[in-house]
């Protein structure tokens, strides 16, 4: 309508309509309908007060058509809540509404209607992202084939991230998308990012977030323990709110038509060469010039994103090493199951739930947010890793004795008494079985001398009676202060006796029997 009154203000100064149409741009006819509108209703430069642009459209270009007659309407608000419910469809929607409605819409026009409709609901909320504050990540749809070998044929994923404020792209080819591959290829953006974002934005998938939820969502514990190693945080996108995380929606889609597309007729045989595919393809979508902008993504990411991460939050000297967590119940025997491994916590946690943080090398054991104990990982099943500290007194001093450290133990004594030691640990067929007989002997020293101890062992090593019974006994009797060699007179026998008879006896003869 500018142009309407910039006619009419032209036309009174004397200008002609070839004139007119040249200055304002405009076909000459357009300007001669304007002018002979203006004319029909009265209107001449300069305009009335007070009329604005919508009041003078009204004037000149009257609505004189008259409206189509409209098909019936369906209750959309009823629709819209119905097709939320699992399974129900536009198409069974429009089935319904055609068959109470027959003179109702087809079912293109029904979706138009329907999704006018909705666009009226919830005005899309324009968001503003600051350079460094967010990174968002999440998985491509369609997956790439790799063919191993001419009977092996293998998918692999592609994860997605970019940046918020230059949507800088950055796509890692993965095999699975597990939390090992979810953290490797977090570690792998951060470090081509050149530094850490404020907030990662992933959706809801299981390797982000164990249980969602509107106000609360559970963020997993190795990607929590990712974020505390980078010194950034975790905001999950509402479940089913994909706007959250618009910009790498779209990425996704720029991933798909403008990476795997134009890779689609080629064969690759390792990830590796898929990788090297997708980095070339990336690095080309990020270097190329924006349409409405100046620069292009990696330019915007250089010159604003990076100096606005790397002088906040660097990356740390060394990345994010892998930690699976899990929870564990400390066992009466002072150790947890790891894996079929066990490993020892202080005993005082006999009965309690620790948290486990499992590395390729290391298992930290950690109990109310404070490490514990810390072993090197074991990969050997059946098998148990322990800390001696980590036993109670009474057991250390236990376990402490070993059968060469017994042995030892009775050599300071004397070498008889190691003699015994040695026969007591060799009778049974576990050594532990005589570690109590050994413990027993050796206690007797407390109560007799060192020297008897080992006399008393010299004697019961002459007459083959090597137990703790026969040491004690011969201590017990003083029978270890007795020389050896010298029997005592008392307990000896004369060499003839009469209840002595001799071989002579028997070779008499027999008197005979009489029946």
């Amino acid at each position: 309508m500018r142009q309407v009154a910039e006619a009419l203000r032209l036309t009174q100064m004397g200008r002609s309509q070839r004139e007119i149409s040249r200055a304002l741009g405009l076909a000459q006819s357009t300007v001669s309908l304007y002018l002979k509108r203006a004319q029909a209703v009265g209107l001449s430069w300069p305009l009335p007060a007070g009329l604005d642009e919508a009041a003078l459209a009204a004037l000149l270009f009257p609505r004189t058509e008259t409206p189509t007659p409209r098909r019936p309407q369906p209750d959309w608000a009823q629709l819209h809540a119905d097709r939320k419910r699992k399974g129900v469809t536009l198409q069974l929607l429009w089935e319904e509404y055609k068959a109470t409605l027959p003179d109702g819409y087809q079912y293109t026009q029904f979706c138009h209607h329907y999704h006018a409709w909705v666009a009226t609901l919830a005005p899309v909320l324009r968001q503003v992202h600051v350079a460094g504050e967010k990174a968002m990540v999440d998985w491509v749809g369609p997956t790439v084939p790799i063919v191993l070998s001419p009977h092996e044929t293998r998918d692999a994923q592609l994860f997605v991230g970019c940046l918020g404020a230059s949507h800088y792209l950055f796509v890692e080819p993965t095999w699975t998308q597990t939390l090992p591959d979810w953290i490797t290829a977090h570690v792998r953006m951060l470090e081509a990012f050149g530094g850490v974002p404020a907030l990662l934005v992933p959706d809801n998938t299981k390797t982000a977030v164990t249980a969602p939820c509107f106000y609360e969502p559970t963020v997993h514990a190795t990607y929590a323990d990712l974020a505390t190693h980078y010194g950034t945080a975790i905001l999950p996108a509402r479940a089913l709110h994909p706007r959250d995380k618009a910009k790498v929606e779209t990425a996704v889609q720029i991933v798909e038509r403008e990476i795997l597309a134009p890779l689609r007729h080629h064969v690759f045989t390792s990830l590796a060469e898929l990788r090297d595919a997708v980095y070339a393809a990336t690095a080309r979508v990020n270097a190329r010039p924006f349409q409405k902008l100046a620069g292009s993504r990696a330019s915007v990411c250089a010159t604003q994103e990076q100096p606005a991460l790397r002088p906040l939050r660097p990356l740390p000297p060394t990345p994010y090493e892998l930690a699976e967590w899990r929870t564990a119940q400390v066992s009466i025997d002072t150790h947890v199951s790891v894996e079929r491994h066990v490993y020892s916590v202080p005993y005082r946690l006999v009965g309690q739930t620790v948290a486990v943080r499992l590395t390729a090398t290391m298992v930290e054991l950690l109990h109310a947010g404070t490490r514990v104990a810390v072993h090197v990982r074991d990969p050997r099943p059946g098998l148990a890793t322990t800390e001696p500290m980590h036993r109670p007194n009474a057991h250390q001093r236990h376990l402490e004795w070993t059968p060469s450290r017994l042995i030892a133990w009775g050599a300071q004594v004397g070498p008889a008494t190691a003699a015994v030691v040695t026969a007591i640990l060799a009778r049974y067929p576990h050594p532990e079985q005589g570690y109590r007989a050994c413990l027993g002997l050796l206690a007797l020293k407390r109560r007799y001398t060192s020297a008897r101890l080992e006399a008393a062992c010299t004697r019961a090593q002459e007459s083959g009676a090597m137990s703790y019974r026969s040491v004690r006994s011969i201590l017990k009797t003083g029978l270890d202060t007795v020389p050896l060699g010298t029997d005592d007179a008392s307990m000896r026998l004369p060499d003839q006796h009469a209840h002595v008879r001799g071989a002579a006896y028997y070779a008499q003869a027999m008197p005979e029997t009489v029946c």
